[in-house]
This record gives structure tokens, C-alpha cells and sequence, in this order.
């Protein structure tokens, strides 16, 4: 007999889901960044299911709508009712000046994870736990699409076309994205599939955010000219991060060979494009700041044209200057 549409749909989200997380082996325990949504609704009770008394949920209350206490209050309904333990952490995510506000609330939650991770988790018995040594994102395929097409709104490198990493390692723990070739809806149908509710964040409908009005105008239309856009956006992301690892190792030869700071003689002798390569890495890496465009090709342009010794360099470069002292290229921000 026939599968109704309904039965289908929640078959091929069962299916989507745990091929996903058949490929997700995190050190355990396992902490999971626990918003409410859909999103997170869903890894957190997949990976509940994998690895039961091992995942733990972390709520990050932002505390910049009204709607926020609520959230709270459904996160520890959910997770007392499926006895997972959970951490709420409150954070102040208004953005400094110069700052967007969604790259406020990123970096604050980020730091409210990671202290949280850090406390001490007790067992209903008040048993000390284990240490947390993994914290996983519900980042799915839409979000890497909208990242990506983002990216590429702002003329990013390949670094930045790599879109959202599935893992990689901070503050002594291992991230991990294991939704990333998932796309939301069959997120929604699994939790629908199990008669699980969760929250809709108010802002995620607000066409005043560029993420927002790609998710509502530019999928729907990638999704009927370009069915598959989602894998292959994905293979192309890949692809950038890998030519991202090799132009990264190479920067790191190539400040190994002109120094720390670099010496202009040095650089001189690269091409072009490695100098701004190794150029852009030293001042990440050691300075902690970026470079735009401008000013990397102009401090490039001043390379080129320092053969004298009384040629002086003086650009302003990220939240400093980059100068000449000598023989050598320095950075400075005071």
C-alpha cells in the first residue's frame, strides 16, 4: 500500500536526521546550545536519544525582547520533562557603536557557553558530573545557504565563501555543526512527526535583517530553479574551505621566511599575491586584526615602491597603522 504524503514526509525526515547524525561522534559529554526553536529542539532531543545521560543543554537568554523570559520558561519545561540538565545563562547583547547586533548577540553567546560549559553539572542526585568536552550548534543547510550567499553579497574571499566550519576547536572544547546537510523544514517535520513543540523567535520574520529576506525570497526561488542548490552550495563551500587550508599553511611558510615582523626586502621577493597572503595573515595572527581590501592593496602598492631607504610607509590598516622602522614592516594601534 501507498505511503500518504504525510507518512512519507516523516519517513524522509527520520531518515534525513539520523544520516546526519550517523556521521556525528562527538566526546561525550555532549553540551547543546538549546534556544527553543525548531532548530535546536531538534538536535537537542535526536542527540538525547543517541546518547542518553550524556547531552546537556545550555539556554542563553539575550534578554533583548519580551518574549525572551518565555523562551526561558519552555526550555526548562522541555528539558525537565526529558530530564536533561540544563544551565540559563543571562547576558547583556546590546552592540557597542560600530557593532551589528547580530555579531553582539554571537559573541556573547559564544562566551556564555563557554562558561557555562566550564561550571560544575550535577545529576538530579546532586552527583558531581563528568566535565563537558563537546558543545554542538543546530546551524542546518538553510543557515550555511544564507551564510554563503551572504558572503558572496560582501565580495568575500575564499575564507569567507567556506561559509559556517562543522567542527573545529575552542576554549579547550570540541564545536561541532551536525545539521549542516539538513535542510529546517525536515527539521520541523521530525519534531511535528513526534508531537513536539517549540518557540518561533519574533525577529526571524523581520525583513529588516538581509538573512531574514534571503531565507524568504531568494530560497523559495533557489529551491524551484536549482532543486538541489543546498548540496551543491555545500560542495562549493568545501571546496573554498580547502583552497582556504592551502592558501593558510602557505601564509604561515611564507611568515616563517620573511619574520615576524616581516622584513620589506623579503616580501619584496614573493609575488604579489603572496605577499598579500602572508600580508593578511601576519596581521590576523599576530595583531588580531583585518585588513580591507583598500588598504591591503594600498600598502601593497607602497611595497612596491619602497626602494629607497628614505621611502616611509604609513597606512592606516584595520584598528591601527602599518609602518615602516627601518628594514622592517610594524603594526601599532596606540
Amino acid at each position: 500500500m501507498q505511503a500518504k504524503p504525510d507518512e512519507r514526509v516523516k519517513s524522509d525526515a527520520a531518515a534525513q536526521l539520523d544520516k546526519a547524525l550517523a556521521a556525528f561522534n562527538p566526546p561525550l559529554p555532549l553540551v547543546v546550545a538549546f534556544s527553543g526553536g525548531a532548530d535546536s529542539t531538534a538536535l537537542l532531543l535526536a542527540c538525547h536519544a543517541r546518547w542518553p545521560g550524556q547531552v546537556r543543554a545550555i539556554h542563553v537568554h539575550h534578554g533583548l525582547q519580551a518574549a525572551a523570559d518565555g523562551f526561558q520558561a519552555h526550555c526548562e519545561q522541555l528539558c525537565a520533562q526529558h530530564s536533561i540538565a540544563l544551565k540559563v545563562c543571562r547576558i547583556d547583547a546590546r552592540h557597542a557603536p560600530g557593532q551589528s547586533p547580530e555579531d553582539a548577540a554571537r559573541q556573547g553567546r559564544y562566551e556564555a557557553l563557554i562558561q557555562a560549559a566550564a561550571q560544575d553539572w550535577f545529576s538530579a542526585e546532586a552527583q558531581l558530573q563528568p566535565p563537558v568536552r563537546s558543545i554542538a550548534l543546530a546551524q542546518h543547510a538553510d543557515d550555511q545557504v544564507e551564510t554563503l550567499l551572504l558572503a558572496l553579497s560582501r565580495g568575500a574571499g575564499v575564507a569567507g565563501l567556506a561559509a559556517m566550519p562543522s567542527h573545529w576547536q575552542r576554549a579547550g572544547l570540541d564545536w561541532f555543526r551536525p545539521l549542516l546537510s539538513v535542510p529546517g523544514q525536515v527539521l520541523r517535520d521530525w519534531l511535528i512527526e513526534r508531537g513536539v513543540s517549540w518557540v518561533e523567535d519574533p525577529t526571524n520574520t523581520d525583513q529588516g535583517y538581509t538573512r531574514n529576506r534571503i531565507r524568504a525570497q531568494l530560497l523559495p526561488v533557489l529551491e524551484q530553479v536549482f532543486p538541489q542548490f543546498r548540496s551543491t552550495f555545500a560542495r562549493s563551500s568545501a571546496n573554498c574551505a580547502q583552497a582556504s587550508d592551502l592558501l593558510e599553511e602557505l601564509a604561515s611558510a611564507d611568515l616563517q621566511s620573511v619574520g615576524k615582523p616581516p622584513r620589506i626586502k623579503d616580501l619584496q621577493v614573493l609575488t604579489v599575491e603572496r605577499q598579500a597572503n602572508v600580508l593578511r595573515h601576519w596581521l590576523r595572527s599576530v595583531h588580531a586584526t583585518t585588513p580591507t581590501a583598500a588598504q591591503l592593496a594600498q600598502l601593497i602598492a607602497q611595497l612596491g615602491a619602497c626602494t629607497t631607504r628614505g621611502h616611509r610607509i604609513h597606512i592606516k590598516v584595520g584598528r591601527g597603522f602599518v609602518e615602516r622602522r627601518g628594514t622592517i614592516l610594524d603594526w601599532y594601534n596606540s
